[in-house]
């Protein structure tokens, strides 16, 4: 096998990802010291919180919109029916409310989603009265294409009815964003030990200074190339990369271990990568794809004698980057998993993307499938 070839966009099962290929994003100085900041850095009372990441205002994803307008609407159109004669009446009433409920939801969401970050850093009270104040401007403002079109719909409403029926709806909506944030805490904090768990795995690790151990007498050159995989590979593991990085990084650190598990099964473990530059775009969480990586060798290609074959693939279809990752399925079962790389990865993508990111595994024949939809 050569030593470090470049990546290729489709590539043989040998491939190593070269050194001014990984990870180009990283700082300098955590490339030249190989530590940054850790996981465990967070833990303690002198780091700050991030406000974007614990902010309440945090909506900026298709799925808290798409609730804060189903339910701003079934008040509507449930408020509606004290005003309706019969069942037309009552939705050419709802059909005129929503005209004037959808631009002041819309407005608020997306003052809230441009200031998210300094609201989140504001007291309590005060994110309160924003809130509720914001609510009253978006209730006046949302009707007033209605009055200004000579609409008759809405009846002779004052404007100070308009104004409280908005805070109070925004009263609710952030209160429940506030019991939204609280209950993710726990799910994040659930999900990130889960991560820590999933990341260094003692087998994997042992297996890997043996081989390397085996190479310093064969081949020192590629004993090297494996421990600096390795050493890539718990870096990334240790160090707190933020909230979210690009398909492309995790392609190339994904390819740092495959390269390390080539030496170990060599030519009974075939890997095809079919790569989209453009879907490398995508932000996704960190350490999505190699646990997922490792799963597939663990469990269709070390079980089987004659090995198996992983075809990783990335693609852009309709504005989203689509992830697939197909391991063949040996005759002879593996030891059964825990399911935890599975759930982790499913977990950390909701809390990242909510409904617009999709998970789905399942079995075909003798090949199993894991694939991912996250928004580009």
């Amino acid at each position: 096998m050569p030593n470090r070839p470049s990546p290729a966009t489709a590539e043989a099962p040998s491939s190593r990802p070269g050194r001014a290929g990984a990870l180009p994003s990283r700082p300098a100085e955590a490339r030249s010291t190989g530590f940054g900041s850790t996981v465990f850095d967070a833990i303690g009372p002198a780091e700050p919180l991030r406000a974007g990441a614990l902010s309440v205002f945090d909506v900026c994803h298709a799925g808290v919109v798409l609730r804060a307008l189903l339910f701003v609407h079934a008040v509507v159109a449930v408020g509606l029916l004290f005003n309706a004669t019969n069942a037309r009446d009552w939705l050419a009433l709802v059909a005129s409310g929503s005209s004037a409920a959808l631009p002041g939801v819309l407005l608020w969401l997306l003052v809230a989603c441009g200031l998210n970050r300094p609201l989140g850093a504001m007291p309590l009270a005060a994110q309160w009265l924003f809130a509720v104040a914001l609510g009253a401007v978006g209730g006046v403002v949302g009707s007033a294409p209605a009055w200004l079109l000579g609409g008759d719909a809405l009846g002779p409403t004052p404007w100070a009815a308009l104004a409280l029926s908005g805070a109070g709806l925004a009263a609710v909506m952030f209160q429940w964003l506030r019991m939204r944030s609280q209950a993710m805490l726990p799910a994040d904090t659930t999900a990130r030990l889960a991560e820590l768990q999933s990341r260094i795995r003692p087998h994997f690790l042992f297996n890997t200074l043996n081989t390397a151990l085996t190479l310093v007498r064969l081949d020192p050159a590629r004993a090297e190339g494996v421990l600096e995989d390795l050493a890539e590979l718990f870096r990334v593991a240790i160090t707190d990369s933020g909230e979210s990085v690009t398909l492309a990084e995790e392609v190339e650190l994904a390819k740092r271990y495959i390269a390390i598990e080539q030496i170990r099964f060599g030519s009974r473990l075939q890997v095809t990568w079919e790569l989209d530059a453009e879907a490398g775009a995508a932000r996704v969480p960190p350490l999505l794809l190699q646990p997922l990586v490792e799963n597939a060798v663990r469990h269709g290609v070390e079980p089987s004698d004659v090995g198996g074959v992983i075809r990783v693939r990335t693609r852009v279809k309709l504005g989203r980057a689509l992830v697939s990752i197909v391991n063949s399925v040996p005759d002879t079962p593996s030891r059964p998993g825990n399911g935890m790389a599975l759930r982790n990865v499913r977990e950390r993508l909701r809390l990242m993307h909510d409904v617009a990111a999709q998970f789905e595994t399942r079995r075909e024949g003798d090949v199993f499938r894991v694939q991912i939809v996250v928004p580009l």
